[in-house]
């Protein structure tokens, strides 16, 4: 019974039912289950600790449920009550509470990613990070995108969950930085109806609700949230809407059931970089100047869905046999605003996949899951050039089409992933998977560096910028292995160790988007190499602590140089210190932190166009746009029963605008204010403060094309709100 309170603070389903199997009582599953979230629904709305905690249950990091303090490696989470807390306008401000995570927030859904990293763009960023939901890519894996976690519902998530470093080994492509899962929200043990109005500076109106129930075996949430938002800088702005439906059911012989349906859109008016060839603190010139939009035209239309049902299965001999098929599909237009030829692209794909896993729970207190994951997608991809063909330091680059082909492409993955209990304080992780993946390539316009048509470029003598391949196969095969080590120091203080592997199979945009001078098809995978050590635990003074230091070097590093062309066999070499922490302070106060310390370096030298010394990397120099320091830290107050109030304060610090090193943003520090209160019963009202102190900065710093460019930061604006229980 003890083991069934401490997890039964969220309710989750796998995690009770992994509680039953690991104490063999799977007869009592369903009565047992309805009766922890009914404990769970009587709690007060707003926890007085929003931290992970020692007890809880993840499923990341290990594919299966696993408490904290027996990860040998890292996951953090934020959960539901913290979700609901912040209410947040875009997925930067809820992950900025994790250590080693950085977001660089752009205009609108748009964003720049960091993890255990330098903030990664381009053909190296798409596809560094691994974005999921309940356990599934939200995009393919070979066609990864900077903005992907957009289509993620976070707004009404039940948790996230981080991992930090490598994660291939049980994900395969992607997770080569660390990845992110997005969990939804189970459904309530008893009708539950809620409606959430908030109101915002610059015309933000943000509508959510949701509906959920469990009748019998059966139980279903319904959410939805949609944004209508005028934008705070000029010709800006969005509409999106995100619906997620969940429905559960436990059968009488065992199996259980969970089925999601996904479907997120969004049309928005984009605001670009204010650039300036001189100034490098534009973007403390005042509202004249960071409310500006140089690029009108700008906008991203984006829509996505996908549907997904998990079957556990458990076999008379007391395994459990996973299945998981889905479906899913995106379609995206945008204007590439950031690059001088301002082409307009349009992307999409469909899949169909299923993931399969066994788990075995064997004599002596080991554990083994073996699996196979199958994606099947077809991708395309046009990129048009609208403004005339113009020349401009050394490339021409034509009106009208650039790119138009498709790709079909196949993963099979098969994965082990085994926990050995070595010794009675001492348990050992150990993974490995080998992924195939195949692309088939169709080009659809005259191949090489011409025109569309196949008509030599507009400039005489010249070739265009642009190169397409002709029609090809691309085959890669990648082993990840992982080995981890967890010391159980006492009941709640352990120590672990953890190397893995992070490989990625290169983007279809790597291999077949390339420019002139490429040589086709010189790609290998990239691959990161990471060691990790750690320490977490709980003082008797309620202090929950978690503290690693990782080292990492990877290989095959993509990125684009001054050439305009794209570097693929760079590397560079990264390592750090991050915590985090949490306590009670009396007085019905509480504080939670993350801190990260980390070196982020090119390990290898590449040369610059002589006009772009800038551009030129000296191994040793730090990667650009890579601070040293991230920290956040939260002082809460639960004022009264169901009421909170939070002061964040959020730091990033300083870092190189550009791979020379020539130039520096300084670094900023914001202050946020957050309350929420329910008032009766039925009604919780809420408010922020949003940049405090009304700090100048810049959201992305950087120097590119002979250009200081910044995304500014916000001056301080407001939201008011009330949820309404019905």
């Amino acid at each position: 019974m003890l083991i069934l309170l401490r997890v039964c603070d969220n309710a989750h389903p796998n995690k009770i039912l992994a509680v039953f199997r690991r104490e063999k009582q799977m007869q009592f599953k369903h009565t047992l289950f309805v009766a922890c979230i009914g404990a769970s629904v009587a709690m007060p709305a707003v926890a007085a600790d929003l931290d992970l905690s020692l007890d809880d249950i993840v499923v990341t990091g290990t594919r299966s449920e696993t408490a904290v303090l027996d990860l040998a490696g890292n996951t953090s989470k934020v959960d539901a009550a913290e979700i609901d807390l912040l209410n947040a306008d875009h997925i930067e401000e809820t992950l900025l509470r994790i250590p080693g995570m950085n977001m660089q927030r752009l205009n609108g859904v748009e964003m720049t990613v960091a993890l255990r990293s330098p903030v990664l763009t381009g053909p190296g960023g798409g596809g560094a990070f691994l974005f999921m939901e309940d356990g599934i890519p939200l995009r393919s894996s070979a066609f990864g995108n900077n903005q992907g976690l957009s289509e993620a519902h976070f707004e009404q998530a039940g948790g996230i969950e981080v991992v930090r470093g490598p994660g291939s080994a049980l994900y395969g492509s992607n997770a080569v930085h660390g990845l992110i899962n997005v969990l939804t929200r189970s459904p309530a043990a008893e009708l539950e109806r809620s409606l959430n109005l908030t109101l915002g500076s610059d015309d933000l109106y943000k509508l959510r609700g949701t509906v959920s129930n469990t009748i019998g075996a059966h139980g279903y949430r319904a959410t939805f949230s949609g944004v209508a938002d005028s934008g705070w800088r000029d010709e800006s702005g969005l509409d999106q809407q995100k619906l997620t439906l969940r429905h559960d059911y436990f059968s009488p012989s065992g199996d259980s059931f969970k089925t999601t349906f996904s479907a997120f859109n969004v049309n928005q008016e984009t605001a670009g970089f204010i650039t300036s060839e001189t100034d490098d603190e534009l973007y403390k010139r005042g509202s004249s100047v960071t409310e500006t939009n140089e690029n009108p035209d700008g906008y991203r239309d984006w829509w996505s869905m996908r549907l997904a049902t998990r079957w556990d299965h458990e076999m008379a001999n007391g395994n459990t046999l996973s299945i998981t098929p889905y479906l899913r599909s995106t379609e995206m237009e945008f204007r590439q605003h950031y690059l001088p030829s301002k082409a307009i692209e349009e992307n999409g794909h469909d899949s169909v996949g299923v993931q399969t896993a066994y788990y075995m729970d064997l004599a002596g207190g080991h554990n083994v899951i073996l699996g196979m994951d199958f994606d099947y997608t077809e991708g395309h991809l046009k990129q048009t050039q609208q403004r005339e063909s113009y020349f401009k330091f050394g490339k021409a680059r034509q009106q009208g089409v650039h790119y138009d082909y498709d790709v079909d492409v196949l993963v099979l993955a098969p994965f082990v992933h085994a926990e050995w209990q070595l010794a009675d304080k001492l348990r050992a992780t150990t993974g490995l998977r080998l992924e195939h993946t195949a692309y088939q390539y169709d080009n659809n316009i005259a191949d090489g560096t011409g025109e569309a048509d196949g008509s030599a470029c507009f400039k005489e003598g010249k070739e265009c910028l642009y190169q397409r391949p002709g029609d090809r196969d691309d085959t890669f095969n990648d082993w990840s292995p992982k080995l981890g080590l967890i010391y159980n120091l006492s009941d709640e203080q352990s120590v672990f160790a953890n190397v893995s592997r992070g490989l990625r199979a290169p983007q279809t945009t790597d291999i077949y988007r390339i420019q002139k001078n490429q040589t086709i098809g010189a790609l290998d995978s990239e691959r990161a190499d990471n060691l990790e050590i750690g320490v977490r635990g709980r003082f008797d003074s309620g202090l929950d602590y978690d503290l690693s230091a990782f080292y990492m070097q990877k290989k095959n590093f993509s990125f684009r140089d001054s050439f305009g062309n794209s570097v693929t066999d760079a590397t560079t070499k990264h390592r750090g210190i991050e915590g985090s922490f949490s306590m009670p302070l009396g007085g019905n106060f509480d504080i939670g932190a993350s801190a990260t310390y980390a070196i982020h370096e090119y390990d290898s030298s590449h040369a610059a166009k002589p006009n772009l010394a800038s551009q030129t990397i000296t191994s040793g120099d730090d990667i650009d746009t890579a601070p040293r320091t991230i920290a956040n830290i939260r002082l809460g107050w639960n004022f009264k029963a169901a009421s909170r109030a939070e002061l964040e304060w959020s730091h990033i610090g300083s870092y190189y605008m550009d791979p020379a090193n020539t130039s520096k943003y300084d670094g900023h520090d914001l202050l946020n204010l957050r309350i929420s209160s329910k008032v009766s019963s039925g009604l919780t009202v809420h408010g922020q403060i949003k940049n405090l102190l009304d700090e100048e900065y810049a959201d992305r710093a950087d120097f590119a094309f002979g250009d200081y460019r910044f995304f500014p930061g916000r001056e301080r604006y407001y939201e008011i709100g009330a949820t309404l229980d019905f």
